[in-house]
């Protein structure tokens, strides 16, 4: 232990070892010990000093400190200092020095950033920096040394974790490339790493934000990687937690990893659009109304959170994809949250400036974006449209130049591929729209566009020129302004008053602005070259700056001069006899020459800033001085510049042939125009008839359907119908026996009967007879005979049911008055029988008793015949009661069946009707179905269509058939 005493710097005599002795006994001992104390003792030695003996520690320590880790991964304490070693001697950044005793625990920074305490001059931190790459080089030699760090990453314990994630940082920083790809192929290496972001611990988590965000950096693959393991909502989720806008320097992280996932990755960037993150991003922009007080911190959260939203809108994505995210951003309101941060007060100048060029790139070339913010006014009094509140700041001298760019930016982009936009700008310089009460766009244009400020000139001349881009009607329109230049004066045109400011030698940045404004005005608008030539100074004025030996600053204007002369050679419709394209070119060959012309108008590409411009849509320049070019006129400059050098060189002979050529060939595309329109009309009428052809096809099948519906359909009615008749003739059958017996019980003649039978089957043989005539309307009249016959039988049967009851009533009353002559008889019986017992007390009989004995006995015989009597119709009446009842239930059940009869009859015939007129239908359908297809095949003869008849196809049938037979004979 004295060893370690003397190396801490404990007290100890004789002189100290150098620094270079002692690491050396230190990894002496790192290497020998056996004892796990000794070898941790050894490396927090080495840690103590690898900071001040940085060389020395790296070049001895290091293949035994990556041994350490290799062979002591149970001790966490030994691993931790051997990963802070290793992280001193690899990183570059100048750090405070910590204080650590021997049992002392190792202090937690708040954050993961690592600020630099003391500015090192150039050559000591060049030092640093090579030192540190070349032990990150030694170290990375072997893969398997980063995927010992990967695997340490899983180790719970903070004195390993926390360090390894700081050495893979500083290996990231030095060696990146490397070290990515060692990641990439390392299994489960990213998500090891996208682990650390779940990680409770702050320090932890925020330090796994800076490993990945060097990580992420300009490898597309790794962002893929990064972003499918659910990186978007776990940062997302981070941002949230913190306060968003108004988090600390964890947000920026989030969001500065956010920035590396998206930027230049399309496949990132549409899995952020599909996975609905755009919608997380609007309570980002929730600012209060009070905006008084903002942190440096929320400033620089806020402008990285509107560098995101334009990472997704981006000009140089594929239009199709920005169109979706500026679609998205509308919908969810992200562009209204942003429109209320452009209009709001107090907001920080840089993040007004960052908000405007969001706000431009998320409504540029969408047409319901650019609508929007055209409605969008300023919350002044009265209101205001926001286009008209930024172009006040744009022409404003004392508003910051940024600022004013970003407005510039701002107008651009509404009226990109807008029509509509365009229109309404140029509307609001015509006379017959100016309100004299109210600032339009076109005053403050205007305005600008003649100021004495040079930067305002040509803001206002490029933003008027937007205006004018790809529209031939508003370059025709703008012909129309007149200007007032002052009083007693008659108004002169817009152009007139451009071409003059030109003539007067204003500033190089002014002239610049009006030359581009021009060019645009009358490029491919004939009637606007016209008007410019019209004036008699124009051409010579523009000659004179084109042949002047001037300096450097003003190659440019010569070179925007040729250009503007060259156009007015290119797009002359030869109106003017002055000036037509032939004395224009005889012009420049006297007055310029036409290799000096060409000269000058290369000046143009050649110029330093044009290269520059020509890059990006979004104005940015260093200072107002180099704001000389705009980006949509240097792709107006590649255009004309070769076809205009052509037409100079051209002789009149050949422009000529030119002409004569191109005569005839605009006479051979016009034929073969024609002939195209015509095998156009053609190919759409012959696609009408196929579509036609193939309806009717369609129709025939649906019509043949229907015809067979309607078939099996009326076969069902007739087998329902022969049911019924069957059903109608057992009736008919029963109720003729049960009338037969009435007729017996009522006397009715076998002859009638007969008679009536045979009636019926001359009935049934009529119905016969008109069935095969007929069809199905004659069984049905048929079918109502028989059913009348019917009902006449069952009327006969009420008849004879009539005389029965008379009949029973006239036996009913003759019951009663022998009912009455027997009570009769029976009193004067009981009288006798009363006699009888009082003359029994007499000893003789007398005569009179053998009288009325006799009397008496003959009275019994008569009582006793009445009595059988009685009882005799009494039999027989109840035999009549049964039989009425018998008879009057027939009654009922021959009513019923005729109401049911006549209630199918009715059924029948509607059925028979309807099933008549949907026959009726049918053929009426067919016939109009055969006479279209008649004049169907009629047109596709006419146009030359082969089309087989059905007698030819019958004929064909009919040969094929013929032949088929003649082969079965042989």
């Amino acid at each position: 232990m004295n060893f370690f005493r003397g190396v801490m710097g404990g007290q100890a005599a004789g002189p100290q070892p150098s620094g270079a002795e002692t690491i050396h006994k230190l990894c002496d001992r790192v290497a020998s010990s056996t004892l796990l104390e000794d070898r941790r003792d050894a490396v927090r030695a080495l840690k103590s000093l690898s900071k001040k003996y940085r060389m020395e520690v790296g070049t001895q320590a290091m293949d035994h400190l990556i041994n350490i880790l290799q062979t002591d991964r149970s001790d966490s304490e030994i691993l931790g200092y051997a990963l802070d070693t290793l992280y001193n001697i690899i990183c570059n950044d100048e750090e405070e020095e910590q204080d650590e005793s021997e049992d002392a625990v190792t202090p937690l920074p708040v954050s993961g950033k690592h600020k630099n305490v003391s500015m090192p001059d150039e050559n000591s931190q060049k030092q640093a920096d090579d030192l540190g790459a070349q032990f990150t080089e030694m170290f990375i030699q072997d893969p398997e040394h980063v995927t010992l760090l990967l695997a340490l990453l899983e180790e719970f314990d903070f004195h390993v974790r926390w360090p390894a994630v700081k050495l893979l940082t500083a290996l990231l920083k030095n060696q990146g490339v490397q070290l990515q790809g060692v990641i990439l192929v390392s299994p489960m290496g990213v998500s090891r790493l996208m682990d650390l972001l779940g990680d409770s611990r702050e320090v932890i988590r925020n330090d796994g934000l800076l490993l990945l965000q060097q990580l992420t950096k300009s490898n597309a693959a790794i962002q893929k990687i990064v972003a499918f393991e659910n990186a978007f909502e776990r940062l997302l989720d981070i941002i949230t937690e913190e306060g968003s806008s108004d988090g600390g320097i964890v947000v920026e992280d989030c969001l500065l990893l956010l920035l590396n996932l998206l930027k230049n990755n399309s496949s990132n960037q549409n899995f952020f659009k599909e996975g609905s993150y755009i919608q997380r991003m609007k309570p980002w922009f929730e600012v209060s109304d009070d905006n008084s007080g903002w942190s440096a911190q929320k400033v620089t959260n806020l402008h990285l959170m509107l560098q995101l939203v334009r990472v997704m809108v981006s000009p140089v994505n594929s239009p199709g994809a920005t169109a979706s995210c500026q679609k998205s951003m509308y919908q969810c309101g992200l562009l209204q949250q942003l429109c209320t941060i452009l209009m709001a007060t107090g907001v920080p100048a840089d993040i007004l400036t960052e908000t405007i060029n969001t706000v431009s790139e998320v409504i540029r070339g969408s047409q319901v974006n650019q609508d929007y913010f055209a409605s969008v006014n300023a919350p002044s009094n009265p209101p205001r449209p926001a286009i008209v509140v930024l172009l006040m700041s744009m022409v404003n001298e004392r508003q910051p130049f940024v600022l004013r760019c970003a407005v510039l930016y701002c107008f651009q982009c509404f009226l990109y591929k807008n029509q509509k936009g365009q229109g309404e700008i140029v509307a609001t310089l015509l006379p017959s729209t100016i309100d004299a009460n109210s600032i339009s766009a076109g005053q403050l244009l205007c305005g600008g566009l003649f100021s004495a400020d040079s930067l305002s000139n040509w803001c206002a001349a490029v933003a008027l020129a937007h205006a004018l881009q790809d529209n031939l009607t508003q370059k025709e329109q703008l012909l129309r302004v007149q200007l007032a230049t002052s009083l007693g004066k008659p108004p002169v045109s817009l152009l007139q008053q451009c071409t003059n400011i030109l003539s007067q030698g204003s500033k190089v940045q002014t002239r610049v602005g009006l030359l581009m404004l021009l060019c645009t005005w009358i490029s491919n608008c004939p009637i606007a070259v016209t008007h410019f030539l019209h004036n008699q100074e124009n051409v010579p004025f523009l000659t004179a700056q084109i042949s002047e030996n001037l300096g450097e600053d003003e190659r440019l204007v010569q070179g925007l001069c040729a250009l503007l002369l060259g156009i007015c050679i290119y797009y002359n419709d030869n109106s003017l006899e002055n000036y037509t394209k032939e004395k224009l070119k005889q012009l420049i060959e006297k007055r310029i020459g036409k290799e000096n012309f060409v000269e000058k108008l290369g000046f143009i590409t050649k110029h330093e800033l044009y290269s520059r411009a020509a890059q990006k849509p979004q104005p940015v320049f260093p200072s107002p001085e180099q704001m000389l070019f705009d980006h949509e006129f240097t792709k107006l400059v590649k255009e004309l510049e070769g076809v205009i050098t052509k037409a100079v060189h051209k002789s009149s002979e050949e422009e000529k042939k030119e002409e004569e050529v191109k005569k005839t060939l605009e006479q051979h595309d016009n034929i073969v125009t024609q002939y195209k329109e015509l095998i156009r009309e053609q190919d759409a009428q012959i696609q009408e008839l196929k579509e036609q052809v193939a309806s009717m096809s369609s129709q025939n099948e649906v019509m043949q359907t229907t015809v067979t519906q309607q078939l099996s359909q009326i076969q069902q009615h007739k087998d329902q119908y022969n049911i019924l008749k069957l059903k109608l003739g057992k009736d008919n059958q029963s109720q003729s026996n049960g009338q037969g017996d009435v007729s017996q019980v009522n006397g009715l003649q076998t002859e009638e009967l007969t008679q009536l039978r045979e009636e019926v089957e001359e009935l049934r043989k009529q119905h016969t007879l008109l069935q095969t005539l007929l069809g199905d309307k004659d069984t049905l009249i048929d079918t109502l005979r028989s059913e009348a016959s019917q009902a006449a039988e069952v009327s006969a049967g009420g008849s004879e049911n009539e005389e029965l009851l008379k009949e029973l009533e006239a036996l009913r009353s003759q019951v009663q008055s022998q009912s009455a002559e027997i009570n009769q008889l029976s009193t004067e019986r009981q009288e006798l029988l009363r006699r009888a017992e009082a003359g029994s007390s007499d000893v003789v009989p007398s005569t009179d008793s053998t009288i009325d004995a006799a009397k008496m006995a003959e009275l019994e015989s008569r009582l006793s015949a009445q009595t059988t009597e009685k009882e005799r119709l009494k039999e027989e009446t109840k035999t009549l009661s049964e039989s009425r009842a018998d008879l009057e239930q027939q009654l009922a059940s021959a009513t019923s069946t005729v109401a049911i009869l006549q209630t199918e009859k009715t059924k029948l015939q509607t059925e028979v009707q309807e099933s008549k007129k949907e026959q009726d239908d049918l053929l009426m359908l067919l016939a109009d179905q055969d006479q279209k297809i008649h004049s169907l095949k009629l047109r596709l003869k006419g146009l030359g269509e082969t089309v087989e008849d059905e007698d030819d196809l019958d004929a064909r049938d009919q040969t094929d058939d013929d032949d088929e037979e003649d082969e079965d004979e042989d």
